[in-house]
């Protein structure tokens, strides 16, 4: 992996993700440079100085999009907001909980995503998931195959620190669309604004928010029903596969990254085994699962330990890709081969493992986003080619 950083994993990790979702390397270097030594302060003291710099490199970005607006170039300025969206979006996933930026730039980084669709990608809109008593917030890509009828669909579940505008930046969902599949990224309780802005916090049984999209989606029609999949990257290999677990009416289930045993992986990080994916980690985690930040350490783990699909996989009845770096540093690779293993119901399950030979052999491949993203889209769209079509 890339290490703008030396020695701070977390920081290289937003900088190579940054990167692989359609971000410059000279802006992000220009953005960089000047935090080289608040760096080497660890993740958690720097990260007012990481907000500091890129939130400056965002403003650059809006005032050159604003001024391209003003002389009618709009692709320019869309392109500009894009990229704005991406870095602010990576500088707003390190705060913690209890930084009093951290509400004031997600809010910013909507404004900026939607008036990136706006300008770039117009086929991009901004859509509600009725969930409950409330919603789930989310973006719908309409791929230009919903012009001559109901297309297939996947919907897009993030993870423990993304939210749907890293989903949206990753451009996951352009390459879905050129293959004749449109996207439904969405904030699940516990992510992104679900959790921000609306207090929804992660359950176990990530079926009933996994059910509340299918139902969402079969009332569009421009949809087909029979071909409605689900992806879920980094805590997202978690909730993806329970939820095709018990939601029979998925055609397909990918694991973007084989979380089968986080509940395990916290007991590791807890001693030190293993790299964290954002700051000020054991705050975060409590907040997203509902947990009061001060709640014992040792009532967290004991929940977590609830979080797992030994006894799940089994049920998976439906195609099942598992897609897993050999490097990565977060989740071990043993759960890849575990999911994999127990995956016995599956008519087509695969595991696909990315080395440091090819790249992507990171956390979800955050390395070679790009190569991970086109293997998946080529995987589900000959997966639904397969699969009956509406009639």
């Amino acid at each position: 992996m890339f290490e703008f950083f030396p020695g701070n994993y977390v920081w290289n990790l937003g900088v190579v993700a940054a990167l692989n979702s359609g971000g410059l390397i000279d802006e992000v270097d220009r953005a960089c440079r000047p935090i080289r030594e608040a760096a080497a302060q660890g993740a958690d003291a720097g990260t007012p100085d990481f907000l500091r710099a890129w939130t400056a490199l965002t403003d650059q970005l809006v005032d050159q999009a604003e001024a391209a607006e003003k002389l009618g170039h709009t692709r320019t300025a869309g392109q500009l907001y894009f990229r704005a969206t991406n870095y602010l979006a990576q500088a707003e996933r390190m705060l913690s909980h209890s930084d009093p930026n951290r509400i004031p730039s997600y809010r910013r980084v909507l404004d900026l995503a939607q008036k990136s669709f706006a300008l770039r990608d117009p086929r991009v809109t901004r859509v509600e998931i009725p969930y409950e008593s409330g919603s789930l917030p989310a973006y719908f890509s309409a791929a230009p195959a919903t012009d001559a009828g109901p297309a297939p669909v996947m919907i897009m579940f993030n993870g423990l620190d993304s939210t749907k505008e890293h989903m949206y930046n990753s451009e996951h969902w352009a390459e879905l669309a050129a293959r004749g599949i449109s996207t439904l990224m969405v904030d699940p309780p516990g992510s992104g604004e679900a959790l921000r802005l609306r207090g929804l916090t992660a359950r176990i049984d990530t079926e009933a928010w996994a059910a509340a999209c299918v139902d969402y989606l079969l009332t569009r029609d421009d949809v087909d029903p029979t071909r409605i999949g689900l992806v879920g990257w980094s805590l997202g290999g978690y909730y993806a596969p329970r939820a095709a677990a018990f939601e029979k009416r998925l055609a397909l289930v990918v694991a973007w990254g084989a979380n089968h045993n986080w509940g395990a992986v916290q007991r590791r990080r807890r001693q030190r085994e293993g790299e964290r994916p954002v700051p000020h980690y054991w705050e975060h985690v409590r907040w997203v699962w509902g947990f009061d930040p001060d709640a014992p350490l040792d009532d967290f783990i004991e929940f977590a330990d609830q979080v797992h699909l030994d006894g799940v996989v089994e049920q998976i009845d439906v195609p099942f890709l598992i897609a897993h770096g050999e490097n990565d540093r977060q989740i071990p690779l043993e759960y890849a081969h575990r999911s994999f293993d127990q995956a016995v119901n599956s008519p087509k399950r695969e595991l696909r493992i990315f080395t440091p030979d090819e790249g992507a052999t990171e956390h979800i491949g955050l390395d070679h986003l790009p190569h991970v993203s086109t293997f998946i889209a080529d995987w589900v769209a000959d997966t639904l080619a397969d699969h009956p079509r509406q009639r």
